[in-house]
């Protein structure tokens, strides 16, 4: 029988012994027949004239400088949607971290709001098929996560106070997995500055076989003029000096063209299935300084698959005059999206509170 993964509009109308649970601060375990039973949390102020039943439990807070668990499941499935939302100002003061069957070491380390697209703390909505941000900064994802003995989603607060209010809901599938299934991964990585005539590596490291989905850049510029006529490079299994897949372009490799510029003399910010230009932050005349950008891609249609081995890097190109390329030191911050067979290689350290930060 149909095991209810790899969902489409083609596979709904398909019968399953698919189990759903979802698990959120309402059901901390997701267990059946146990969601809205709470008698304490931080709606019972608002709820005490209802009682048990009436949204006593919305929301958590972190506590500093603390890893919470929030969500544990114990078997065989898939995760198939992420909701969750916080004040931007922890977008990157909270790490999310994922981790499949039982690993010391987690599949996904990324910064909250880098993981959903949004890596300035600053709301832009986001509309593709693995990725939603809907008004006003409601994180949704959509990437299919299979665990055969279990799963684990954990947040970190590296701030010395409690956080903000943190709603969410993971919903989740237990049913049989394939044996060709692939684990989740997603690694964040920050260059701030660039050095000097040295490429930006969104991955490195990774061994065995699996495919390339999607990368987010949250770019920040530190020069005048054009900024994109970097090439993205993918570097699969046995190459070693120059890459089987090279892009022509950034912006080229973002789907977009000329500078992403329409109308004339403008970014044209656009957010579509597969990739977009989703944020454009200019200066104010004040407090904000430098352009700043969010871009995603996601191979979905064309995964980049690769045997033993990938590594990824992306170069970052502006002009100087008479027509001759200027190496730029730009802030360069990725999270990049992959499935790949078990054990994955140690990802690098990510840089602390100080070094995350969007000043």
């Amino acid at each position: 029988m149909y095991n209810g993964l790899n969902m489409s509009l083609g596979s709904l109308s398909r019968l399953s012994n698919a189990q759903t649970r979802s698990i959120s601060p309402e059901n901390f375990t997701g267990a059946a027949g146990q969601g809205g039973m709470a008698t304490s949390g931080t709606g019972a102020r608002s709820a005490r004239e209802l009682g048990q039943g009436w949204k006593l439990s919305p929301s958590i807070h972190i506590p500093a400088k603390t890893e919470h668990t929030i969500a544990e499941i114990s078997g065989s499935g898939a995760i198939q949607h992420i909701w969750l939302t916080i004040h931007p100002d922890w977008w990157r003061r909270v790490i999310i971290r994922m981790y499949w069957d039982g690993e010391a070491t987690p599949s996904v380390e990324v910064p909250l709001g880098d993981f959903f697209c949004n890596g300035w703390g600053v709301r832009s909505n986001v509309t593709s098929l693995a990725v939603a941000v809907n008004p006003a900064g409601g994180f949704n994802c959509y990437w299919e996560m299979p665990f055969r003995q279990g799963a684990r989603i954990t947040v970190e607060n590296l701030t010395d106070e409690q956080s903000n209010a943190l709603y969410y809901q993971v919903t989740y599938t237990l049913t049989d997995v394939p044996e060709d299934a692939a684990y989740f991964h997603a690694q964040y990585r920050r260059n701030n500055p660039l050095p000097y005539m040295q490429v930006h590596t969104l991955l490195d490291d990774v061994v065995g076989q699996g495919q390339y989905v999607g990368t987010y850049l949250a770019w920040g510029v530190n020069n005048n003029g054009w900024w994109g006529e970097g090439e993205i490079k993918f570097y699969m299994d046995d190459d070693a000096e120059y890459p089987t897949i090279c892009g022509t372009g950034t912006e080229d490799y973002f789907g977009g063209a000329w500078n992403f510029e329409h109308p004339a003399g403008e970014y044209g910010v656009f957010s579509s299935p597969y990739s977009g230009l989703s944020q454009v932050i200019k200066p104010d005349g004040l407090y904000r300084s430098q352009m700043r950008f969010g871009m995603y891609r996601w191979h979905i249609m064309d995964p980049i698959r690769f045997q033993t081995a990938l590594r990824v890097t992306i170069q970052a190109l502006g002009w100087r005059p008479e027509g001759r390329y200027l190496p730029l030191q730009d802030d360069i911050a990725s999270t990049v999206f992959w499935y790949q067979t078990e054990p994955h290689a140690p990802f690098p350290a990510l840089p602390d509170r100080n070094g995350l930060e969007t000043n």
